[in-house]
């Protein structure tokens, strides 16, 4: 399967979605949304160069995201700084379906230059490869 470029979108446009599986490969600070097409959604971080963006804690049950509609999407966050030379951001990602809920909490450091944000990425398919 191919898939086109990947896009950065809102984390609140996974609304009203119904995901076939969700999961954390083990060792990996990324969640994959996976929907009946075959595309998929992660939501990762792109490191750049010296910042630790990690999954700090993962609460909840991510089956409870799987077969029923997306209903909460919310995204906060809270920076601060350390020390002089040292930035923080704690990053709450809280999704919500009538199964449960989920709060995929994210710490991002850093010396305040390098980006310690999470984002969405959508992977779509290739024209060539839809039915």
């Amino acid at each position: 399967m191919n898939f086109k470029d990947k896009h950065t979108i809102p984390f609140e446009k996974l609304l009203g979605k119904t995901f076939l599986d969700v999961k954390q490969v083990d060792g990996e600070s990324r969640v994959f949304f996976i929907i009946g097409d075959g595309s998929h959604f992660t939501l990762e971080h792109e490191q750049e160069c010296c910042e630790s963006v990690e999954i700090e804690d993962i609460c909840g049950d991510l089956e409870d995201l799987v077969d029923s509609e997306i209903l909460q999407a919310e995204e906060s966050s809270n920076s601060e700084d350390i020390d002089i030379c040292e930035n923080q951001t704690w990053t709450f990602y809280r999704l919500a379906t009538k199964k449960g809920s989920v709060v995929i909490r994210w710490l991002g450091q850093s010396n305040g230059y390098y980006s310690e944000g999470v984002s969405l990425i959508f992977w779509g398919l290739l024209e060539r490869d839809k039915k």
